[in-house]
């Protein structure tokens, strides 16, 4: 790590990418209470945010076209698995379930990859990883809450664990990404082509995208909605990726995706303030669990040897 000043900017510039990015469900959820459908939230979010960053794209791509070239199917397998399947599943999930739990559930991607690398890669997780792997599952067992007052409704549930699957096709695709490919515009790219997948399905009719553009109610006033809109694209996408970017090239991708697990502590301190949501004392402790859990795989995973490949991984989600 480079010396104090500029490792104390990209702790702070982890931690504005995490709060930011912890924003999302609850802009998310002020548009839904009104009738968006997840689907046009997600359209609206990522689309706008792959408009703004295209610029910032193009100008990094000058003179390495052939860079893109032969990316373009892996940008598409990524737009459509680690943004549209990641972040429709998520706001899914954000009708039925708190913001915190639904986020929670979608942090157990990072378990998944664990399993992924195992028995496709044959790479055998180190007793950290699976210490990790079992406190995040005992988490998501409290988390549940199966049998208290807290119970959760079971398809808000799947729509959580979908978005896990999403966010662990997010990591294992950006993992094999040539790391020539600068990441403005593997983001860019990936939520331009999530967008306008899901556009043309909303259009088929295969998906509902409704979007209903009166008022909408946020933090208990009446305003805008495209205060929410402009929430969710600048502040959730674009501030929110490129902070964590930025805190990447200083503290390094493993170490800078670390403090992002404070993501899921700032979602649930967001939703509190601005919807009165808060999980219940066990649900609170399955949540504590669960970050232990992706604490320790990520700390095990700061111990072993940084490839170019893997470094990439390690990146922002983008929830």
């Amino acid at each position: 790590m480079r010396h104090s000043p500029v490792a104390g900017a990209g702790l702070a510039l982890a931690l504005l990418s995490a709060v930011t990015f912890a924003t999302s469900g609850t802009f998310a959820r002020s548009l839904i209470n009104d009738g968006w459908s997840a689907e046009a939230v997600v359209v609206a979010r990522v689309g706008i945010a792959a408009l703004v960053l295209a610029g910032p794209a193009l100008l990094v791509l000058r003179g390495r076209w052939a860079v893109l070239r032969r990316n373009i199917a892996s940008i598409g397998v990524f737009g459509l698995l680690g943004v549209a399947l990641a972040q429709v599943c998520f706001f899914n999930a954000v009708r039925y379930l708190p913001v915190g739990v639904a986020l929670l559930l979608e942090y157990l991607g990072i378990i998944l990859v664990v399993g992924w690398t195992w028995l496709v890669q044959g790479q055998r997780p180190r007793r950290l990883t699976v210490a990790g792997s079992a406190a995040a599952l005992a988490g998501l067992f409290f988390v549940l809450d199966l049998t208290g007052a807290g119970r959760l409704d079971p398809i808000g549930v799947l729509w959580g664990l979908g978005a896990a699957v999403g966010l662990a096709g997010y990591f294992v695709l950006a993992g094999r990404v040539d790391a020539a490919l600068p990441s403005v515009v593997m983001a860019s790219g990936g939520m331009a082509v999530g967008a306008g997948a899901l556009l043309l399905l909303g259009l088929l009719g295969a998906l509902p995208l409704r979007a209903d553009f009166g008022t909408v109610e946020f933090a208990g006033r009446e305003t805008s909605w495209l205060v929410p809109i402009v929430g969710l694209a600048l502040v959730a996408a674009v501030v929110a990726y490129l902070a964590g970017i930025a805190a990447a090239r200083v503290l390094g991708a493993r170490m800078a995706s670390f403090v992002g697990l404070t993501e899921v502590m700032f979602a649930v301190l967001i939703a509190w303030l601005v919807l009165g949501e808060l999980p219940t004392v066990v649900q609170l402790l399955g949540g504590a669990l669960i970050v232990a859990g992706v604490a320790l795989v990520r700390l095990d995973e700061l111990r072993a040897p940084v490839m170019p490949d893997q470094a990439k991984a390690a990146e922002p989600a983008l929830t």
